[in-house]
């Protein structure tokens, strides 16, 4: 049932779609605009590098108040196996946020999400996701491939750390974590099935940071 509550406490959290905000206050409904994600790349494409951050910044921070909330509410009670609730809270403000029920299920991908759920979780994935992002970012200007590279390392982290006792959970919790991270994993890349696409066709396109100029 704890588990349940965290899914749906931040289901609740997600449903703050920042792109399409901002994006209803300049007169757009971002879905219908370049990709049609309602994430940070498009905004920034679309709107500017300022919306871009803006938009970001919103869904990450979702993330991170959703476990505040819950490590609030629920640290002493199952301190034992809190950074599984902290997975199950960020599991539920990503499908929030990718799949917002009064927005037709059409939101974004969960990266900025995702962002605040390694923020909030431990400090040295948080270091490291910021590294192969952005190493990605600026060696190739693919954010999608960054992305998935960050989930990749996720993945190895989450393992790692729990197989080397960081998490202080039992191996039937870490195997449930594992899973848990697994499933985000394998939904991201889903999210990314065009851009994966297009990165093996060679067309995927290109995000400059210093050059981002709106379309509209």
């Amino acid at each position: 049932m704890i588990r349940i509550l965290c899914l749906c406490i931040g289901y609740v959290f997600g449903l703050f779609q920042t792109s399409y905000i901002i994006g209803k206050k300049n007169g757009i409904d971002i879905r219908d605009y370049g990709s049609g994600n309602a994430g940070t790349t498009n905004m920034m494409r679309t709107l500017g590098r300022k919306a871009g951050i803006l938009t970001f910044a919103g869904d990450c921070l979702k993330c991170i108040l959703a476990v505040v909330l819950v490590r609030l509410v629920f640290a002493e009670k199952y301190a034992d196996i809190m950074p599984l609730l902290v997975y199950y809270t960020s599991a539920g403000v990503i499908l929030g946020h990718n799949f917002p029920f009064y927005l037709g299920f059409r939101g974004g991908k969960g990266i900025a999400a995702t962002a605040g759920l390694v923020l909030s979780f431990d400090p040295i994935m948080a270091v490291l996701g910021i590294i192969t992002f952005f190493g990605t970012l600026f060696l190739t200007h693919y954010v999608s491939l960054g992305s998935l590279l960050v989930y990749v390392g996720i993945m190895i982290e989450l393992i790692t750390m729990g197989q080397l006792g960081c998490f202080h959970m039992t191996q039937g919790h870490l195997i449930e974590l594992y899973l848990v991270g697994f499933c985000l994993a394998a939904l991201a890349f889903w999210k990314h099935r065009e851009n994966i696409k297009r990165l093996l066709s060679g067309t995927e396109r290109k995000t400059y940071l210093s050059k981002q100029k709106p379309e509209i």
